[in-house]
């Protein structure tokens, strides 16, 4: 008997690369490709998954941590594309080039239906051309991945309340960004609206959209020089424990890597 859920895996989220993996039994679709398209092939293959089987990559902005296997994977792989026109335009000179037939224009806050699988992409503030993230649905699941942006809007909390599972930003400390070795400009990039969430930013958005049907959180896009994942699951943790909420009981939280894939799970 074929199963009917939804699946996923955080392949690799951090600063240096990004790249989550969805499934339905209709289709096997990745969230940005931030590897060379070998490290992506080793991490599939880490969690039981042939890359010949994906059919779709939907990209969030044209930043490198993003992208750097998106053009490899889309010729070997004869992979269908999407991102928005702008995100397109962005990143087509970085990416080499791509077959006509399998770029698709996928503007922000609009659902698509690939078969078994809905996604609903939003627009998020950060310093790219035109970053979206998405919202995959399945069989009454959802997943949400929220990284790379400077706050979390009330339109994109109310797209995202009360989702099954969540891969969402803590990127910084901010005690450590503060004091540690970045110039004072890029301090104030990563700061700013156009920036990242930082551990508090994240632990204080999940206050504001978790709800019954969550119980799975991925806290992601760590900074390698402004973070470890003990000081972003103590942060998350400890401020949704002193608001009363069921950590490890009604939700488990879970860390990401930069380097070894999560294993694979079912919502």
């Amino acid at each position: 008997m074929v199963s009917d859920d939804l699946k996923i895996s955080v392949l690799a989220s951090s600063s240096s690369g990004n790249v989550t993996y969805i499934e339905t039994p209709k289709h096997h679709v990745l969230v940005d490709a931030g590897m060379s398209g070998k490290k992506i092939k080793e991490s599939l293959a880490s969690v039981g998954k042939d890359i010949n089987t994906i059919d779709s990559l939907f990209v969030t902005h044209e930043h490198s941590d993003h992208i750097k296997g998106v053009g490899v994977l889309a010729r070997r792989y004869d992979l269908n594309v999407y991102a928005n026109k702008k995100t397109w335009d962005a990143m087509m000179p970085k990416i080499g080039k791509v077959p006509e037939e399998k770029i698709n224009v996928f503007e922000h806050n609009k659902v698509m239906t690939l078969d078994d699988l809905d996604i609903e992409s939003f627009a998020v503030s950060h310093d790219a051309a035109d970053p979206q993230f998405y919202k995959f649905y399945h069989n009454g699941k959802e997943f949400v991945i929220l990284t790379d942006t400077g706050y979390v809007s009330e339109r994109v909390q109310k797209t995202i309340e009360n989702a099954d599972g969540y891969l969402l930003e803590c990127n910084h400390d901010v005690e450590m960004l503060r004091n540690g070795m970045y110039p004072w400009p890029l301090k104030q990039r990563i700061l700013s609206e156009k920036g990242h969430l930082s551990n508090d930013d994240g632990a204080h958005t999940l206050m504001d959209v978790i709800g019954n049907n969550t119980k799975q959180i991925y806290l992601g896009h760590l900074s390698h020089e402004n973070n470890t994942k003990k000081a972003a699951h103590t942060a998350v943790a400890d401020i949704l424990e002193d608001h009363d909420f069921g950590v490890e009981h009604d939700f488990s939280i879970h860390d990401t890597d930069p380097a070894i894939a999560d294993p694979l799970m079912t919502l």
